[in-house]
């Protein structure tokens, strides 16, 4: 009966503690959730629980999971330890950050029991401890950061959080597994700065991006007009590379050619006789010719001193044409064996019978 009594009183108290941390908490598993057991000598612990004992109100030793034998009268189940990982609800609360912004902040705690000695005589409620602490550091960790890098860097807060609490939460027996930030609720006014920022940066970004795409597309063009130029150049001179190697070259050749055989067919006109004569005659015909030609073209006009002297300038090319040919006359006869021709007459008789006849 004093055990009956003394449990009942017991879970009465841990209903009234239940009651309080509601005020505090959302609703969460309950850790304690198998209740005290009575002692009855023969006790069956479930998986994933700790039974704390009490011998004559002294610890005693901590029940496993499975079949255990306790003395009754002499020992008493104190606590019940869930060894499970506990999910627990931060309440929302105000944090100012370093630029004295004020945001609303709740998160998500994630326990677990570690040492049931700890847990059980270390603090009186170890999840409302642990609750305390974690809103207690967020403000602190929020009090560090300005309002862009609260957004920018919520996985190094919530492991700076883990970090106090488990450092804190070490001598209780629980230990943090993780911290989540659920939600962050902005000022509207700092939420509307907020958006004309963003929408600011997405115009400059946009102008920028267009920026560049009208340089390259100007690039692109240029780089189009000179490759272009480029080709262009190199077939027209592939072009007139063509044109040399074929038509110019041959008509070059042919016309070479055909100088070669008006040379030839010339020089053998001048060998026979009287081609002396005919020289002289072609060359005062040119004369006559080129003189007939003069001040149509330009007004500038160079002449000799003896204009109107043609005899004189006659004899003058073929002096200059005997003194050209003379050296191959002198090898021809050096060469050829002397042959009988008819006698020509001397050049200033065929000049004064030209004089005659033109006379």
């Amino acid at each position: 009966a004093s055990n009956w009594s003394q449990s009942h009183s017991f879970s009465f108290l841990q209903r009234s503690q239940q009651l309080k941390r509601s005020a505090w908490l959302a609703p969460a598993p309950c850790r304690l959730n198998s209740g005290l057991p009575m002692n009855i000598g023969v006790l069956f612990v479930p998986q994933q629980e700790a039974w704390v004992v009490e011998r004559m109100g002294k610890f005693h030793r901590i029940l496993e999971p499975g079949l255990n034998f306790l003395i009754p009268l002499l020992d008493r189940i104190r606590y019940v330890q869930s060894l499970k990982e506990i999910v627990i609800n931060v309440p929302e609360q105000s944090a100012v950050t370093l630029d004295n912004v004020t945001l609303q902040i709740d998160g998500v705690l994630y326990l677990r029991v570690m040492d049931p000695y700890k847990a059980s005589y270390g603090v009186e409620d170890p999840e409302y401890a642990v609750t305390q602490l974690a809103q207690t550091t967020m403000r602190s960790e929020l009090g560090k950061l300005s309002l862009d890098r609260v957004f920018r860097e919520r996985e190094s807060l919530n492991a700076n959080i883990v970090d106090a609490i488990n450092q804190a939460s070490d001598c209780w027996g629980i230990r943090c597994l993780r911290y989540e930030i659920k939600d962050i609720h902005v000022p509207p006014r700092v939420k509307e700065s907020m958006q004309m920022q963003v929408e600011a940066e997405r115009r400059k970004r946009a102008t920028v991006l267009e920026s560049e795409g009208t340089r390259e597309s100007a690039i692109n063009v240029a780089e189009g007009q000179k490759q272009a130029q480029i080709l262009a150049s190199e077939a027209e001179k592939a072009e007139q590379i063509n044109k040399a190697a074929g038509r110019e070259a041959n008509a070059m050749l042919v016309r070479a050619r055909a100088k070669a055989e008006a040379i030839q067919l010339l020089a053998a006109a001048l060998a026979q006789q009287h081609g002396s004569a005919a020289a002289s005659l072609s060359v005062a015909e040119q004369y006559v010719s080129a003189f007939s030609k003069l001040a149509k073209d330009s007004n500038t006009l160079l002449l000799p001193a003896n204009t109107g002297d043609v005899t004189n300038m006659v004899a003058q090319a073929l002096g200059i044409y005997a003194t050209l040919t003379k050296p191959q006359a002198v090898k021809t006869q050096a060469e050829m064996p002397p042959a009988h021709e008819d006698p020509q007459p001397p050049a200033a008789e065929v000049l004064k019978a030209e004089q005659a006849s033109s006379s």
